[in-house]
């Protein structure tokens, strides 16, 4: 069949066709060109009655296949279709117990052909399964996972994934696993009526960003609000006796700006005696005596108000209050692992904005109010269920408890059902779990003896580009996949709209498998991911059928279309079946 090359164009080359027949089977066929210890793979990608065009894509040096090629093969050469043992060089190890060997599928060119990747290589980057709704990405998802406990003699019970659901369905296709010796499944539900086993963050592993991203702070200006925030709130949660300075000050430099704030005497007493009401010390509270020549009375005396309607003692109270402003805050040493709470934070949160004056300026009230109001909505919402975790711990003991289950053993899989959150905070629960890991992931002494694999599913609804690089210098995400690799953090994307992910992110990922698209920036996208799929891959996109994937990327010797075998549970992820509920 295969006649001289008569033609060479870049990768592709042109040889006669001998037959004069047009084979469509053939399409899609690898062949080689032989010459001595050094053989070129080709595929087939066009077959005319004249000629067959082969995409050149590698060559085979002393039995190990090489992506790309340095020069075409001589004209003189004819091609051959490819032996078994050359197909396995490329089209990966047909022993899917191997350790290091990832099964994926099977061949939709090769019969009886498994397509597999090399599990190192795909895991110890960030990956990408992209496709349209209803194409088997959340099937492929899970028997992939599925793969790396069902064709292995050692199970992996060091792995540590932990998968945002949106929708609440991949619980059942891992219930399976924990059949498994050694293999543990810890599932957070979130459905509306359920509240027990719901994941929890601790307030007090709040950083400033992390408040930001939270309160969905959009204004550089609040950031040092929210530092000080937490300087106070800290403060004041502490038991330890060197604080008590720290609060006095705090407390002192409040009042100071209530006494100073031009407003109605009435307003002024009411206000501070309100916040001595609720915070004060044995030094400083409402009955405090202030002594002058003569006579002794109490602050709270002092702010009565004359009948002039003015508080007469008010410079004596400044006085009082001045003495306990003499204390750094900078110089305070945050105490490690206090638990306080959302409404401690609100609570100190005041005392921040009293301490910059906001309450003086009508503009920076304005600006600085959104910070309380989003706090406040929280607080009263069912969303501060994830924020009740109270265990006096610390977040490197945090992250390494949430993979173990309560007799300490591991935890391989840890599925966080998203379903019925509202998007917006979904993000922030994601950004907020992200964020966790990374700062674990670089802080432990023996970098990357911990991996964590983080999956989103819909990861477009989250990894987008927004205005956290305006406010807090960073994207989660994006930090993520472009710093985690080499601490052990690995993202893993689950999306249909891969147009919409952010750029950055995905320029990032190492592997990819693509199910059936149809958009045509989601096609572009593709295209522009990779220089090693041909045309005809790109073009087969537009007609996969149900659970067959386009496979590429460091894991993989070549582009690879997979048929993924059908998911052992399946994850709930059916379309509604029309048919039976309309004529049940």
């Amino acid at each position: 069949m295969f006649g001289k090359i008569v033609n060479v164009i870049g990768p592709t080359v042109v040889v006669e066709n001998l037959s004069q027949t047009i084979q469509l089977n053939l399409k899609g066929v690898h062949v080689a060109f032989e010459e001595g210890t050094r053989t070129v793979i080709g595929k087939i990608t066009e077959i005319k009655k004249e000629t067959i065009e082969i995409n050149l894509i590698g060559e085979i040096i002393n039995k190990v296949f090489l992506a790309g090629i340095d020069k075409a093969p001589l004209l003189s050469k004819p091609a051959r279709i490819v032996t078994g043992e050359e197909l396995v060089s490329f089209i990966g190890s047909q022993n899917i117990t191997e350790k290091n060997t990832l099964f994926i599928g099977t061949s939709t060119v090769y019969e009886n052909f498994k397509v597999t990747a090399k599990l190192n290589e795909f895991f110890s980057n960030h990956f990408a399964i992209i496709g349209n709704s209803g194409y088997g990405k959340s099937c492929g998802v899970a028997r992939i996972i599925q793969n790396l406990f069902y064709y292995t003699k050692t199970p992996p019970k060091n792995m540590h994934i932990i998968l945002f659901d949106v929708y609440g369905e991949y619980h059942n296709a891992f219930q399976k696993l924990e059949s498994i010796p050694g293999i543990h499944i810890k599932n957070f539900k979130n459905e509306k009526e359920e509240i027990a086993n719901v994941i929890s963050l601790p307030p007090a592993f709040l950083d400033a960003d992390d408040l930001a991203i939270l309160l969905n702070v959009e204004d550089t200006f609040l950031i040092p609000i929210l530092e000080k925030t937490l300087q106070y709130v800290s403060i004041f949660k502490s038991e330890d006796p060197a604080s008590l300075e720290y609060k006095n000050h705090i407390i002192a430099t409040s009042l100071l700006e209530v006494l100073s704030s031009g407003k109605e005497s009435s307003q002024i007493r009411d206000q501070t005696l309100s916040i001595l009401n609720k915070y004060n010390t044995p030094m400083l509270n409402e009955n405090s005596e202030i002594k002058e020549p003569g006579y002794t009375r109490t602050l709270r005396q002092c702010l009565n108000i004359d009948n002039q309607g003015k508080i007469n003692a008010i410079s004596q109270v400044i006085d009082f209050l001045n003495q306990f402003k003499r204390t750094n805050l900078k110089e305070y040493t945050l105490v490690p692992n206090l638990m306080y709470s959302l409404e401690d934070i609100y609570d100190a949160l005041e005392f921040a904005l009293l301490s910059e004056g906001i309450y003086n300026s009508v503009s920076m009230y304005e600006r600085a109010s959104i910070l309380k109001t989003q706090l406040h909505q929280i607080i009263n919402s069912p969303n501060k269920k994830f924020f009740e975790g109270q265990q006096v711990v610390s977040k490197k003991d945090y992250v390494e408890n949430l993979f173990r289950n309560p007799n300490g053993e591991n935890v391989q899989i840890v599925n966080v059902n998203l379903n019925h959150l509202e998007d917006r905070f979904a993000k922030i629960l994601t950004k907020l779990y992200s964020k966790l890991f990374f700062d674990y992931a670089t802080s432990i002494e023996n970098r990357g003896s911990f991996p964590i694999h983080i999956i989103l599913e819909e990861a477009h609804r989250y990894v987008n580009k927004d205005k956290d690089v305006d406010v807090i210098g960073y994207n989660i995400f994006d930090r993520i996949t472009k710093e985690g690799r080499k601490y052990g953090l690995l993202m893993g994307f689950i999306t249909q709209r891969p147009s919409e992910l952010s750029e950055t992110a995905l320029s990032q990922c190492s592997n990819f498998l693509v199910f059936r698209i149809f958009h045509p920036d989601d096609y572009k996208i593709i295209d522009a991911i990779t220089s090693s799929i041909t045309r005809d891959d790109l073009e087969r996109l537009k007609s996969l059928r149900k659970g067959m994937a386009l496979c590429f990327g460091s894991a993989f010797q070549i582009p690879l279309l997979a048929k993924l075998d059908m998911p052992d549970p399946p994850p709930l992820s059916d379309n509604v079946d029309i048919e039976t509920i309309w004529y049940e």
